[in-house]
């Protein structure tokens, strides 16, 4: 399959990043991907869908891994793990002995290993420049989940309908289940039977980068797991403070011990982001030197700063956040800047994880989350028509049309876009700009 025909297969199934920002996938086929990796780093404490999901379709997932890395040309094909995951490994271990070209890059059980950037210098040893694209250094990065939707949309003519999701942490049945696209939050954690704490909040995403969510909120292609967790956890109250009050209490209490830039992932990666300088010039208000807030701009959000480093539980990440939205609403660009070599120190500043979930109180919420894809039945969706980096995409469904699941109901729109399809088989009974809502005949009885 060349890369045109498969670039198209991916935009009109709406196939994007199962994770993070949403990336539209069709548009990280490259020629100039010399190196192409598979990431199942499963890079955030108590999420475990991508080394399931792996384990179980090993064959189905290499094959097409294999198949984009011929689609564009990459001359090395590896699969980024870690090495705890031994039965995932074992799998594969099976299956890649068929294909040459296709390595895996055992990964040590640190965080932040899926992020693509430390990803890519651990299978590589390549380091990309800071606010840099992989694309610049020969490498393309795809999600697990990602590379199962093209399985499915290229040998079942499935487009991306539905999404697994982890539910853990403060529930009867931890599990990790498919659910439709546009599925309540309260309906998929309902799955994982009943809530074991009273008033529980819902963190949507790992317990990282995730934020807090509501039980009515739909679910996306980009939803990998919901943290059911009390009102009273640390997470969740550390997601509540408000960054005024964050920069009262590092003015007060920051001790510039250097804890936050020496154990910032991309720091050891000679990016030149130094949350302690950042702290201190943002405290003082001294603009002195421009730079130390124009480095915000390569900050990866990853968190470790303020839920692992800083013994004062200050907030660098959530400031940085702040500034950083700032700039870019004043027009500001990040600067040009490379990346100073990589210090030996790196290998002795990786954040083990079973320190980071003890340090976070998630230690006895890391139970096995089994696979179960089980069909759903679900009476309403509200799919959303963003739901990944770029342009929305364009309704062409009206109220009171009926569709089937899997048709597009809303097509690409110009620039970075992907097609939207129908969850489950009904009527539309609402459009927006935004949405659209679809609703079973037993749905619309219920109402």
């Amino acid at each position: 399959m060349d890369m045109k025909e498969l670039s198209s297969i991916m935009q009109q199934n709406g196939i994007v990043g199962a994770g993070g920002a949403g990336f539209p996938t069709y548009a990280k086929l490259n020629e100039n991907a010399d190196t192409i990796i598979l990431n199942c780093a499963e890079c955030e404490p108590l999420l475990r869908l991508h080394r399931q999901l792996l384990e179980k379709y090993a064959q189905e997932i290499v094959d097409t891994f294999q198949l984009i890395g011929q689609a564009v040309g990459a001359k090395e094909v590896i699969i980024g793990i870690k090495k705890a995951y031994t039965k995932t490994i074992d799998a594969l271990n099976q299956v890649i002995t068929a294909y040459p070209e296709v390595r895996l890059g055992l990964l040590d059980e640190v965080y932040p290993a899926g992020d693509e950037v430390v990803l890519i210098y651990e299978v590589t040893g390549k380091v990309v420049r800071p606010g840099g694209l992989p694309i610049e250094c020969g490498v393309a990065v795809f999600n697990v989940e990602t590379v199962y939707n093209v399985y499915r949309a290229m040998n079942q003519n499935t487009p991306v309908v539905d999404k697994l999701v982890s539910v853990v942490a403060e529930v009867e049945h931890p599990v990790t289940v498919r659910v439709p696209i546009g599925t309540t939050i309260e309906e998929t954690v309902r799955l994982a039977g009943a809530n074991t704490t009273k008033n529980p909040v819902y963190f949507i995403g790992g317990p990282m980068m995730g934020n807090i969510g509501s039980g009515s909120q739909p679910v996306t292609k980009t939803t990998n797991a919901v943290l059911v967790l009390p009102e009273e956890h640390l997470i969740v109250q550390r997601k509540r403070q408000k960054t005024s009050i964050d920069l009262k209490r590092a003015a007060a209490s920051c001790c510039q011990c250097t804890m936050c830039t020496d154990l910032c992932p991309r720091n050891r990666l000679g990016h030149p982001i130094e949350p302690h300088l950042f702290m201190r010039a943002a405290t003082c208000k001294d603009i002195q030197e421009p730079n130390i807030f124009l480095n915000t701009f390569f900050c990866c959000s990853c968190g470790l700063c303020e839920l692992y480093s800083c013994f004062q539980g200050l907030s660098p990440r959530t400031l940085m956040a702040e500034y950083k939205a700032g700039l870019r609403a004043n027009g500001i660009k990040p600067p040009q800047v490379e990346a100073a070599p990589v210090g030996e120190e790196r290998e002795y500043r990786k954040v083990p994880m079973e320190r980071l979930m003890a340090r976070l109180d998630l230690t006895k919420y890391n139970k096995e989350a089994p696979l179960d894809e089980s069909e759903v039945p679900v009476r309403k969706v509200k799919i959303l028509l963003s739901q990944h980096i770029g342009a929305p995409a364009s309704a062409i469904v009206k109220v009171g049309d009926k569709v089937s699941r899997g048709q597009m109901i809303a097509e690409p729109a110009k620039g970075l876009s992907v097609g939207i399809h129908a969850s489950i088989d009904g009527t539309v009974s609402e459009v927006s700009d935004k949405y659209v809502i679809i609703e079973t005949q037993e749905g619309r009885a219920g109402k």
